[in-house]
Parts: C-alpha cells; structure tokens; sequence
C-alpha cells in the first residue's frame, strides 16, 4: 500500500469516527437515589416490600426486624438491609455494586442534600458524612484501585425516639471487631 492509500484511508477513519459521535454511560448513569427513597427512615415497610418484592429477615428481636431486599439494576442486585420497628423503616445499609463509579453516586448525594459536613480518608478509602439533615445522618463510602467506586450508602436518625435504638452501621461495626 502506498503512502497515499494509507492517508486516505486514516483520514476516512478520522471522519468517520467523529461524525459518529458515540456516547458511552457509565452503567450507574441512570441510576437514582429515588431508588432507595421507599428505605428512608420513617417509611412503611410494607411499601419497601410493594416496590422491590419480599425481603428476607435477618434478624428478630422482639418488634424489631432486620431485613435483606435486593434492588434490581440493569443486570444485576445489590442487597439493602432495613431494620424495622413495627412495620416502620428506622434505618437502612445498601452495599452498593462495585461498577458503580464514585464521582456520579457521591455527587447525586451532593445535588440532593448538599455537601458533606465530614470528610475522612484512609489510605485508598474516604468516609463521607452529612449530619442532620433533615433530622438523619447520611453516610457514604467510596474506595479506589484502578478506579473509584462506591462500597455502601447508609442513612439512620439523628436522634431515635426508640430505646436502645442502634444503627445497622454500628451494629456492623461491632460484628466485624469480633
């Protein structure tokens, strides 16, 4: 092939590719915190179960409940565990899919409730806070290898009117110091 053939066909390459214009999301591009509105802490269990199908329970003691639900997005489910006072949602843990990238999930956080009020890095991972917000704390987790990622959002009262209430966070804390 000579030097002019090979010009003409790069520089047909060149068009064609920016006429083409492609577009490629992220795969949590379309994915919305409204998603886990139905296990926010002061909504009915029963409308968690209504919109993402029967949870599983984890745990019972006495009228609190711990449940594991499965939310569906594009191919595959991530697990969210509520726990529930009598039928009412008081806190919830998500584990969110590692092909989820950090920037959007932690900024569509941002855009709905404002910016962190802490912020704390170890190593290759960064715990965000926002506290009081509209009476719950909001806790999200992010961690990065080659890429960044979410590892959990998790959302619990400031302040319970429960006795001896305890955040899963905390409670997950303490099995894992075990």
């Amino acid at each position: 092939m000579n030097y002019f053939s090979r010009m003409l066909i790069s520089s047909l390459i060149l068009l064609a590719s920016s006429i083409l214009h492609a577009k490629v999301d992220p795969p949590n591009y379309d994915f919305s915190l409204d998603a886990l509105e139905v296990f926010m802490p002061g909504k009915k269990l029963q409308a968690a179960i209504e919109k993402h199908g029967k949870a599983t329970t984890i745990k019972k003691d006495g009228a609190k409940l711990v449940h594991k639900f499965y939310v569906a997005h594009i191919r595959y489910k991530f697990p969210v565990l509520t726990q529930s006072v009598n039928g009412e949602i008081t806190d919830f843990y998500a584990r969110l899919p590692a092909y989820f990238l950090h920037d959007i999930f932690h900024q569509s956080i941002i855009n709905r409730i404002g910016k962190q009020d802490i912020y704390k890095k170890v190593e290759e991972q960064a715990v965000y806070v926002w506290k009081n917000k509209g009476g719950l704390r909001h806790i999200y987790s992010g961690a990065c290898t080659i890429t960044c990622f979410p590892v959990f959002y998790t959302v619990y009262p400031e302040k319970s009117e429960l006795k001896g209430f305890e955040p899963l966070i905390k409670s997950l804390e303490a099995k894992s110091h075990k």
